[in-house]
This record gives structure tokens, C-alpha cells and sequence, in this order.
């Protein structure tokens, strides 16, 4: 299998297995996503995530994301492909004009994450059930798989761009870089 120019096998694995967690929501297979809730239980569903992954190394990663997508879609009748970084969306977690760094409990939660060396999963799963108590979009499953995979490549410094993303200012007249956008 080759790769589409500039994407690598690890981004193409997270994108069908997006695709593939999707389908579960939109198609309604409440069981597949149940087993998948069970965190600690070999399932059927939880291997069928991890062939998404491009290697053994990386079958971890992509079945402990499928649990986190399980989580935040439980009872949930259409499927969220979230977007942005998960520091990106910790930034959401709160109430209305308390959100991400104004929350002192977002701020305690991402300054957890951000100062694991190894990946954080609890925490992780706390974001993800705080995200949807708050009824907020999920990160982007697919780049969180990738976030993921970098997380102990020290170059990618991937805690230090959620951090950042988490507390970054408000828009404050930046130009929306979107297409279709008329700044």
C-alpha cells in the first residue's frame, strides 16, 4: 500500500480508523461501541481498531482512542469527527464565560497532561468526559492518533503545542485563515 504524497502510514491509518468509528455511530452498532467502553477487556471491537494501526508498536494508541471516541459517543446518535488539537478543545471545557484557561478545573487538567512524560490516558479520558458534560466538540480523533504516536518524539513536542494551544489568546481580529472566509 502506498501513501498519498506527504502522508504517511500512521495518518493514514488514524483517518480509516476515524472513518471506521464514524460508520459504528452513524450505523448504530451500540454493541461494537459498548465493547469498545470496556477499557480494560480484550474484544472483538477493541482488535479491530488496533489493525487500523500500521505496526504492533502503535496497536495501543489506536484501540485506547477508539475506547476515548466510545466514551465521548455513548448514547450519542450522530458521529463527531471533532476538530482541532486536544489542546484545542481542553480550551472548551468549562461553562460560558468560564471556558478552558478561565476554568480553573480545564487548567488543572491540561497542566496534568502537558507534564506526563508517558501518555496520559486517564487524563485523556477525563477531557473527553469533561468535553461532552460540557457539550463540546472532541478533538480531531484523527489527529490525536497522530499527536499520540509523536508523544515521546521530543522534536514534535506535542505536550508543548497542546499547552500552547490550550492557552493561546482569544481572537482578538485575527484574520480567519478558513476558505470561503471574507477577512
Amino acid at each position: 500500500m502506498t501513501s498519498a504524497p506527504g502522508r504517511g502510514p500512521v495518518e493514514e491509518g488514524a483517518d480509516q480508523l476515524t472513518a471506521w468509528l464514524t460508520a459504528l455511530v452513524h450505523n448504530r452498532q451500540y454493541g461494537d461501541l459498548a465493547q469498545l467502553r470496556r477499557a480494560t477487556a480484550d474484544t472483538s471491537a477493541r482488535f479491530r481498531a488496533g489493525w487500523y494501526a500500521p505496526d504492533e508498536d502503535r496497536r495501543e494508541t489506536y484501540e485506547q482512542v477508539a475506547f476515548l471516541f466510545a466514551v465521548y459517543h455513548r448514547g450519542v446518535g450522530r458521529p463527531d469527527r471533532g476538530f482541532g488539537s486536544l489542546g484545542a478543545a481542553a480550551r472548551r471545557i468549562g461553562r460560558p464565560g468560564s471556558r478552558g484557561p478561565e476554568d480553573p478545573g480545564a487548567v488543572r487538567l491540561i497542566d496534568r497532561i502537558v507534564a506526563s512524560r508517558r501518555i496520559p490516558w486517564r487524563h485523556l479520558q477525563h477531557t473527553i468526559t469533561r468535553l461532552r458534560a460540557c457539550e463540546q466538540q472532541p478533538p480531531s480523533w484523527t489527529d490525536l492518533v497522530v499527536d499520540l504516536d509523536r508523544w515521546n518524539d521530543r522534536k514534535s513536542r506535542m505536550a508543548y503545542h497542546w499547552a500552547v494551544d490550550f492557552h493561546a489568546p482569544s481572537d482578538t481580529g485575527r484574520k480567519n485563515p478558513q476558505k470561503g472566509s471574507s477577512t
